[in-house]
This record gives structure tokens, C-alpha cells and sequence, in this order.
């Protein structure tokens, strides 16, 4: 089996990311001791937890001679936006394929940042997710075919190598309970593309942590295509680290319901959860990702499969810039006024 360790990295990340005590929050819901996992605080771009990703993502890409590196995602991509960052810190060109509602997104958010990193943007509608992987792959050829040398990785960065960045965040993170005398129960994350989550279930082949993950589908209602996608990329992890075929996977749970209208789509439990840690721990969540999963946890807490004495760590994967981006809903559905 080969070392996770081994695998060539660029620095990126202000690492580790601290695990921080939420002790108000948990007193809010009468719940369980509530740790996040300030993955938001990776440093490049406003942060995030696709940092850890594109360390070896770019590792690779470099290894390879590229100039030139291409993803997609939405137009409010958080993936997207550190990617561009990433790319202009290598000095590589960075061409991103978003998805959009409209022909001319408002030019804010990731939007902005990813224009102010320099980045190639093309825009395709967001209701064909095929539109956006066949222009990918168009681009990738474009670039091939005028001498340069592309690198292409998917929504996400969703991949077998990218995936070994929360392999190593689970040792990360066992190491920051060890140090604090602590063992959880539970870690909850948002899922989208799976990779994080997958990355996650690596981590926990290896380093067989006591909690169990729960991750929170933020992207569609059906947890079908969801699983399928992140038993794919874990199965991909497996074997580039050469596990043994029988090795066992982890049993997984993704927990749907907390989409609301959709993807990107602000839910009132999200604008709950980004009120409540807002004013209890002066800590921002997003609309897409982590504000949907925090309400997943609220919801847990309440229903009492979280139980006031389990010990729950809350994977905070970023996305602030996105609050900016749906302020007015915001606004309406979290009661925001003026004091």
C-alpha cells in the first residue's frame, strides 16, 4: 500500500485548521458539546476546504508540465474561486466552465474573485450539467491543440487524488482530539460532489477515528446519484492508495431533506442556522453548503438522534462570499433588522 504521506503537495493551507469549542451554540439547542473544524480558515482566497484538495491536485499538475489548469462548478463556485487563486500563486493559467441561472450573472461573490484572480471564465446554463463537462472537455482540447499543456479536473476536485486531502485531514484531526484528552461521536459535513466525504471515509479506513460521519445533502433531494458518486471516488481513492480489494468500506450515511428548493438555493433551516452561529458564535456559515448542513445538525439535535451527551465536531468547508450573493433572502428569511 502506498504512504498517503507520499504523495508530492504544494503548500496552500494554513494548516491544521483549528478545532474550536462552540459552547454557546450548544447551549442554543440544549444539545450536544458541539467542536467545529475551521476548514474555512485554509487561507487561500477566503479559504475553504478545497484547498487541501488542490494541494495535490496542483502537486500533480506541475509534475506534469502543465500551464494551464481547467475545472467547472456553479458561477458561485467556492472550488472554482480557490482554484483561480491557486493557479495565479503557480502562475498557470486558470480557464473555469459555470454553471449559471442567468446570461449575466451579477458580477459578485465567487464571481467577482474569480475575475479578480485572472481567471478564463465561460458560462453555460446551469439546468444542462452535460453543457458543462462537454465544454470542458472542448476548452482542454482548445488549449492542447494551440501548444499549451492543459490539466483538467472535475467539479470539486472531486477525484482519487484530490480525495486523499481528507484521508489526511482525519489524522489531522484525531491528533487535535488526542492533544485535548477529547473522542466524538459524530462529525457532520455538507456534501455535493462527495469528494470531501469520500476523502473522509479514506481517512477513516486508515485511521479508524471513534465518530461516525454524517454527511448532509446539499446539492439534490434523491441520495442515490449522491452515493453512487461518492462510493465511486472513495473506490478510486482506495485503489490509487492500493488498499486491498476486500479491505471493508465504511458504512456511509447521507442525510437528505435539508436541500430545500434546491441547489444554491437558500433553505429557511439554512438562514436559521446562519443566524443562529452568527449571533451565538461570531462565526459565519454559507447558503449553500454550510449553512444547509449546520441546519442538518440543528435538525439532529432537535429530533434527539444528536443526544446531549455525544460529542459532535461540525466540518466547516467555508463559502462566505456566497452570504453577499443572496443577501435580500437572507435578509427576509433569517428576521435580519437593524438595532
Amino acid at each position: 500500500m502506498r504512504d498517503l504521506h507520499n504523495f508530492p503537495r504544494v503548500s496552500l493551507a494554513h494548516l491544521p485548521t483549528p478545532l474550536e469549542d462552540a459552547p454557546r451554540l450548544s447551549a442554543a439547542l440544549g444539545g450536544p458539546r458541539i467542536l467545529i473544524k475551521r476548514d474555512d480558515l485554509t487561507g487561500l482566497a477566503l479559504g475553504g476546504n478545497k484547498v487541501r484538495k488542490l494541494e495535490l491536485l496542483l502537486a500533480d499538475a506541475l509534475a506534469q508540465g502543465a500551464d494551464t489548469v481547467l475545472t467547472t462548478g456553479a458561477v458561485d463556485s467556492n472550488h472554482c474561486r480557490v482554484t483561480a487563486a491557486a493557479a495565479a500563486r503557480l502562475g498557470l493559467r486558470c480557464v473555469l466552465v459555470l454553471a449559471a441561472r442567468h446570461e449575466a450573472p451579477p458580477l459578485q461573490g465567487n464571481l467577482l474573485l474569480d475575475r479578480l484572480f485572472g481567471a478564463e471564465v465561460h458560462l453555460f446554463p446551469a439546468p444542462v450539467p452535460t453543457a458543462g463537462n462537454n465544454r470542458l472537455l472542448e476548452l482542454t482540447a482548445a488549449v492542447r491543440a494551440r501548444g499549451g499543456k492543459p490539466y483538467m479536473f472535475p467539479a470539486g476536485g472531486s477525484t482519487a487524488l484530490g480525495v486523499l486531502g481528507y484521508a489526511l485531514t482525519v489524522e489531522e484531526l484525531l491528533g487535535q482530539l488526542a492533544a485535548r484528552h477529547l473522542t466524538a461521536d459524530y462529525l457532520v459535513v455538507a456534501s455535493g460532489t462527495g469528494g470531501t466525504h469520500a476523502g473522509l471515509l479514506l481517512g477513516t479506513t486508515l485511521f479508524s477515528p471513534s465518530f461516525t460521519t454524517l454527511a448532509v445533502n446539499v446539492i439534490e433531494a434523491d441520495n442515490v446519484a449522491l452515493s453512487e458518486r461518492t462510493r465511486a471516488v472513495y473506490t478510486e481513492g482506495a485503489a490509487l492508495l492500493g488498499l486491498p480489494e476486500n479491505s471493508a468500506r465504511p458504512a456511509f450515511t447521507v442525510r437528505a431533506g435539508y436541500v430545500g428548493g434546491g441547489y444554491g438555493v437558500l433553505s429557511p433551516g439554512g438562514a436559521e442556522a446562519i443566524r443562529l452561529l452568527a449571533r451565538t458564535e461570531g462565526i459565519l456559515l454559507d447558503p449553500v453548503y454550510t449553512g444547509k448542513a449546520m441546519a442538518g445538525l440543528i435538525d439532529l439535535v432537535r429530533t434527539g438522534e444528536l443526544a446531549a451527551d455525544k460529542t459532535v465536531i461540525f466540518l466547516h468547508t467555508g463559502g462566505a462570499p456566497a452570504l453577499f450573493t443572496q443577501a435580500d433572502t437572507l435578509a427576509q428569511q433569517a428576521a435580519l433588522v437593524s438595532h
